[in-house]
């Protein structure tokens, strides 16, 4: 298939713009919605990644570490250091990469719009308000106001960068762009996390939806970049072991189970909006029980649905298997640690933003209105929680009683405040979940003997 060929059915394209007017509105949107995240310290795996990191403390530090995991990241935390402007300017690279982010997804749903009924203002108004939804929608603060969860928008910066440079080179036929400007910008993506491997298959998606076939041809190099992407994480130990530690976590079937749970999870979070939680440690399933065979079932029949009514329902079927492609590189055969965190949603929030945005581009505008302000304001006091430690553990205690770590956490920012009765307590709650929890009992043995440091109350760090 040439690069500008497209299907006899197939609507005409939709410029890859979004109005000058349209953007301005939703960026500004999105500054009153995050203005109050530059109040956020640094939290929990901040101070592994960034605060005490060696290798990303300076460009030379950078440098001298390489070959590393997750390169071109590090490289952002270093330059962040380098530049000297302390933890707000942290905050500013990753709120500026997410307006970034929304332009794209703009862009990209302004390309994919066509396929929906409609006149082009009505299209044009539902592009944005998908825009808007991932703008604005509250779960998306662990991968913005969290600053560590750069890692994950910082990869989705250029996975969308290169989806999108995909869909113009074919638009305009311009080989360059379809064969070396894309598959760069997915080359920077895997460097910043590894879940960017399923760009190219979000590519052919997209390119089904504007009914223009399923090209295989046009993505083999960016095949080739993934191929060559694994093929040099396998020479860096790190990631070797870290694979290691993967394989060993959990049987086969009982992953499968456990990742079926995750599914159902971080599809709930979509619209309990008031549960986000920034460590729920969801339990992994150790036996067959109804509830989780039944989840499997669910999640392997809804993909299959959604091909087998493309043809009637496109958009939704679209929407579907786009948010379970992008969560297929955390939530499939590999087992996790932590078997499921809120910014995996942060790329597969694009499907069903799309799906909302087509259900209502008939909706009085008040409708719209309230929405996204519902968000806003959703968004705005969910910063709030990433304030402190003290705030951010006590938030995490509440949603996941079950949660030792959490709090441990909490008992050790409560003794930084000095409140030694209630770190005793969260201590206890801590050892009482998991009596082999040594931080916490060391903490606790620092609080039973008096040798907790009373000038500056700061127990024995993590």
């Amino acid at each position: 298939m040439g690069l500008t060929t497209t299907s006899a059915t197939a609507r005409p394209s939709a410029p890859l713009r979004i109005h000058a007017a349209g953007a301005a509105l939703l960026l500004a949107l999105l500054a009153l919605a995050y203005a109050n995240s530059f109040a956020g310290g640094f939290q929990f795996d901040d101070f592994n990644v960034i605060v005490r990191e060696g290798s990303v403390q300076s460009l030379q530090a950078w440098w001298r570490a390489q070959p590393s995991i997750r390169p071109l990241l590090k490289l952002s935390h270093a330059a962040n250091h380098a530049a000297g402007w302390g933890l707000a300017g942290f905050h500013a690279v990753n709120l500026a990469v997410h307006a970034a982010n929304t332009m794209l997804v703009g862009w990209l749903l302004r390309a994919l719009m066509p396929a929906l009924e409609g006149d082009v203002r009505r299209q044009r108004i539902a592009a944005w308000v998908g825009a808007a939804v991932f703008a604005l929608h509250p779960v998306q603060t662990e991968a913005v106001t969290y600053v560590s969860g750069r890692s994950t928008s910082l990869a989705a910066l250029f996975a969308l960068a290169s989806i999108v440079l995909w869909l113009h080179g074919r638009e305009r036929g311009d080989a360059r762009v379809v064969h070396l400007a894309s598959p760069l910008a997915l080359a920077a993506a895997l460097a910043c996390k590894e879940y960017a491997v399923v760009a190219p298959f979000a590519m052919l998606l997209c390119a089904r939806l504007r009914g223009d076939g399923i090209p295989w041809r046009e993505v083999r190099v960016h095949g080739i970049v993934v191929a060559a992407m694994l093929a040099a994480a396998w020479t860096v130990p790190r990631y070797r072991m870290l694979l290691d530690t993967s394989l060993g976590l959990r049987d086969p079937v009982g992953n499968l189970l456990t990742q079926a749970r995750a599914l159902s999870y971080l599809a709930m979070q979509l619209m309990r909006i008031d549960a986000l939680n920034a460590d729920p440690a969801l339990m992994a399933v150790e036996r067959f029980d109804a509830a989780a065979v039944f989840q499997l079932a669910l999640w392997v029949s809804l993909p299959l649905a959604a091909l087998a009514c493309w043809q009637r329902h496109p958009p939704a079927a679209f929407a579907l298997l786009w948010f379970l492609l992008w969560l297929a590189p955390t939530q499939s055969i590999l087992p996790r640690l932590d078997v499921v965190n809120d910014r995996q949603l942060y790329v597969a929030l694009v499907g069903p933003a799309l799906a909302l945005a087509a259900s209502m581009r008939h909706a009085p505008r008040g409708v719209v209105v309230v929405l996204l302000a519902v968000l806003a304001v959703a968004t705005s006091q969910r910063n709030t929680v990433y304030a402190d430690e003290l705030t951010y553990w006590a938030d995490v205690a509440i949603k996941s009683p079950h949660n030792a770590r959490a709090f441990a956490n909490l008992g050790h920012a409560l003794g930084q405040a000095c409140r030694t009765e209630e770190a005793r307590q969260a201590l206890d709650v801590a050892l009482a979940l998991d009596p082999q929890h040594h931080r916490a009992a060391i903490n606790r043995r620092l609080l039973d003997d008096g040798r907790w440091p009373q000038a500056d109350c700061s127990p024995r760090s993590r």
